[in-house]
């Protein structure tokens, strides 16, 4: 019995140093925030000796944070769009359908999240310029060419987990729903997303995480007319200045819409990753 009391009690001092932790440089953003620009750039203190809400308004004004919100929007949703639909058909095929290449599709699939995603940074940029000057299809800092190159993250990985998920749904459903005279692609639609729903919300919200703080490729690739809110963000340090205040409250307001879609979602979240291990 003493035992377990220890234990339990060193569970909880582990978990209260950890979220210690984890919330100091919370607590450090959400207070640079409140603070005026001379009181962020002195000595740090844990309460601010004044608290205001104008880095809040400000934000907008200081650099085109709506126009780089904008961005984000659109290259993000549509890169989510792209990949769930197009993964979705990838994994159906994969998963339900014997066809020559179907293993080696598999592992190219797999194999390319092995390579680190900056080797793929100068090939793109090659592309896209190539593709410009023989085509005439401006790819290069375009909100297309960014959805495009975050498509290139986000599907492999999105195929291999919906192919996991689609496995683990027995295919006795289809069948019963083709019986009653629906076609193949019916029954995906009718009976397979639907029950796959959990998976597929997964799929969602990591293509949608790994376009929205992506920087790497959104500095290369964009210009000042497409830059999205990552790259938007280092606008607010100037030569002369930074306003660190300003920054930490741009911080939080962007990542409003991913921590609220997390929560929303995060009992999809959870079903998603886990119940594509059942089998393989």
């Amino acid at each position: 019995m003493r035992e377990q009391k220890f234990y339990r009690a060193l569970r909880v001092i582990g978990l209260a140093f950890f979220t210690l932790i984890t919330a100091f440089p919370l607590y450090t953003v959400v207070i640079s925030s409140i603070k005026p620009l001379g009181d962020v750039q002195s000595a740090f203190h844990w309460i601010p000796s004044r608290i205001t809400f104008e880095p809040y308004v400000q934000i907008w004004s200081t650099v085109p944070l709506a126009h780089y919100f904008i961005n984000s929007v659109i290259v993000c949703v549509s890169a989510t769009v792209i990949s769930v639909i197009v993964a979705i058909l990838a994994a159906y095929a994969v998963s339900r359908y014997r066809f020559f290449g179907r293993n080696p599709f598999r592992l190219t699939v797999l194999s390319t999240q092995m390579f680190p995603g900056i080797l793929f940074l100068l090939p793109l940029f090659i592309i896209f310029v190539n593709i410009d000057q023989t085509f005439g299809v401006h790819l290069y800092g375009s909100r297309v060419g960014l959805i495009i190159t975050y498509l290139t993250f986000s599907l492999p990985l999105s195929i291999w987990m919906l192919v996991g998920y689609f496995n683990s749904i027995p295919r006795e459903l289809e069948e019963a729903a083709m019986v009653d005279g629906s076609t193949a692609l019916g029954a995906l639609f009718r009976v397979l997303i639907p029950v796959s729903l959990p998976g597929i919300v997964a799929v969602a919200v990591f293509a949608f995480m790994t376009a929205w703080g992506e920087v790497l490729f959104a500095s290369v690739l964009t210009t000042n007319a497409t830059r999205t809110l990552a790259i938007g963000l280092r606008d607010y340090a100037s030569q002369s200045n930074v306003y660190w205040n300003q920054l930490m409250a741009a911080a939080i307001v962007v990542s409003i819409p991913v921590v609220a879609g997390f929560l929303a979602l995060q009992r999809y979240l959870v079903q998603g990753l886990t119940a594509g291990g059942v089998k393989g």
